[in-house]
């Protein structure tokens, strides 16, 4: 091969390569998205878990939000909690607010001994799939299956399956509602961290009689945990009770009347549980008054 024709195609190609970059380097240039640097530095904080609590779409989203107005809202990572929320206020020149640590809460108490199974379950592992098939095996098509989705979909390692239902670990939980999002019966619930409130840890809604033979420690919706609230806290909607943690004051009178126990204090760390009312104990009877005996008369001499 001629050697002036192979000097030749490296020129060709050097030059085709120049070309190219050029090119690119000017795209670059003209094509080029502005970037907020306020958001990255929001990103940069964020912890990344991309759950979706804040409402938008991942981290990269609530950042975006932020730095362009659309929310001026800090406080809203609820896995970040209130020290992600100063360092965001503090990027964006805003105020923190007031966040309220939160925690997932499993909604059912229904345990082996509780609520038994009707059918022997042997398909895939999974509460999604399960419950597919009539509800799933467990007696109470309303209760926990304990087959695991949300210990698989929660990134901080705060479920575990007990005794056939999953429980989290408050202090551990994040409040991400990737848990929620990944019960198919709908029983996880974030609820307010060290402060004491009634939970009805129950989703039963069969009326009572059939609610109690499904399990033992259903809610049977008699009613008496909303006349016992003095504040509106409790209602009852389609044969189960409900608590609103906003009014809940932690008095601790539903809890003592409900009868079949499924009304408690959520324990999240409280240092001191609120003593539930004891009922009125009778005053006791007075003692029979002794006898008091009669001297006789002196003899007349």
């Amino acid at each position: 091969m001629n050697i002036t024709a192979i000097i030749l195609a490296v020129v060709f190609v050097s030059v085709i390569g120049l070309v190219l970059g050029l090119v690119l380097a000017v795209a670059s240039i003209v094509m080029a998205v502005p970037v907020d640097e306020r958001a990255v530095q929001i990103s940069e904080v964020l912890p990344g878990a991309n759950c979706g609590a804040c409402g938008f779409s991942g981290c990269s989203g609530y950042a975006d939000a932020l730095s362009k107005g659309k929310t001026t809202e800090c406080n809203l990572c609820a896995p970040g909690g209130a020290d992600v929320a100063a360092e965001v206020a503090n990027i964006m020149g805003l105020s923190a607010g007031s966040s309220k640590p939160m925690s997932a809460v499993v909604m059912c108490h229904g345990t082996n001994e509780c609520s038994g199974s009707m059918m022997n379950y042997h398909g895939d592992m999974g509460c999604k799939t399960a419950s597919q098939l009539f509800g799933g095996p467990k007696a109470c098509n309303y209760g926990c299956l304990g087959l695991g989705d949300c210990v698989k979909e929660c990134p901080y390692d705060a479920i575990a399956i007990e005794n056939g239902i999953a429980k989290v670990n408050p202090l551990a939980c994040r409040a991400c509602k990737l848990c929620i999002k990944a019960c198919p019966k709908s029983l996880i619930e974030l609820v307010p961290v060290y402060e004491a409130k009634a939970v009805v840890y129950c989703k039963n809604q069969s009326k009572g009689a059939q609610a109690r033979k499904e399990c033992s420690v259903a809610c049977i919706g008699c009613m008496k945990c909303v006349k016992a609230c003095e504040f509106d806290a409790i209602k009852v909607v389609n044969n189960v009770a409900h608590v609103d943690a906003e009014k809940c004051t932690g008095c601790g009178k539903c809890v003592a009347g409900c009868p079949t126990h499924c009304l408690q204090f959520v324990a999240l760390g409280v240092a001191e549980q609120p003593k539930v009312p004891e009922a009125p104990k009778p005053a006791p009877k007075a003692a029979p008054a002794a006898p008091v005996a009669q001297s006789e008369a002196p003899a007349a001499e």
